[in-house]
């Protein structure tokens, strides 16, 4: 089993979570790259790593908080060192925490961006430091209707995700030229989640319509990316559902 890794290309997922960040990992790991899923707590990818693993794939889990530099450092070195080269990196870390700008607090603010670019900055740049040299590979970066416009009560998380936006664009301009594709995707719409299904269930509702984003469908649109010929790259792609308004 270690010999079949370590022939494998890996795909860390930062935010593999139990809808999109775990979608992306499957289709990953369908497409036949070792996935090594990443979040603060690692008992919660257990399910995730044993649905790969019973379809056929190979996967790892790291329990590891994006936030905190040394522990970010640490895991890219022991996958390269024990599982294989970083061939596609994905970050999908969530913060979407409303609250109105006459009540925020700056702790709250803070940790905010800490969780959507900060750590977006950390893990990217350790994941593109192991691919620049190689002069191949992918990051893809997940954004939101708060990447292209503020809303009123998301102040902190528009910022965050504008700034994230920001990083990608920079991190295209600067690396394309040396090899590595670098894709911003906005999601645009409401995510068949638990999370919706529970707090916002007239919205959930519209799934029976195609209302909704659905995670294995989101997931392949980064396998699409990823796939790109690199004379044809797409640096932003925005995905919504139908009737969604924009």
């Amino acid at each position: 089993m270690a010999e079949a890794t370590l022939q494998n290309p890996v795909a860390v997922v930062i935010g593999a979570g139990d809808a999109t960040g775990g979608a992306i990992a499957r289709r990953f790991a369908r497409g036949g790259y070792t996935v090594c899923a990443v979040r603060r707590n690692a008992d919660k990818l257990q399910p995730l790593l044993e649905r790969i693993r019973a379809e056929g794939g190979q996967a790892h889990g790291f329990g590891t908080d994006a936030r905190q530099e040394e522990e970010v450092v640490a895991l890219f070195e022991q996958i390269e060192k024990d599982i294989g080269p970083v061939e596609v990196f994905v970050f999908n870390v969530g913060a979407n925490v409303p609250s109105s700008i006459l009540e925020e607090t700056a702790r709250r603010y803070f940790k905010v961006w800490e969780m959507a670019c900060f750590g977006g900055f950390v893990t990217a740049r350790e994941a593109a430091r192991r691919m620049a040299p190689r002069g191949k590979g992918t990051l893809l970066f997940t954004g939101a209707t708060a990447s292209m416009r503020g809303g009123a009560n998301f102040a902190a998380f528009a910022g965050a995700k504008h700034a994230l936006r920001a990083l990608a664009q920079s991190m295209a301009r600067e690396l394309g030229p040396r090899g590595l594709h670098v894709a911003h995707v906005v999601i645009d719409g409401g995510i068949d989640t638990e999370f919706i299904r529970e707090n916002f269930p007239e919205r959930y509702a519209l799934k029976e319509k195609d209302g909704i984003l659905n995670p294995e469908h989101i997931a392949e649109n980064y396998w699409l990316l990823h796939a790109q010929p690199r004379d044809a790259w797409t640096h932003e792609l925005d995905l919504r559902p139908w009737m969604e308004k924009f």
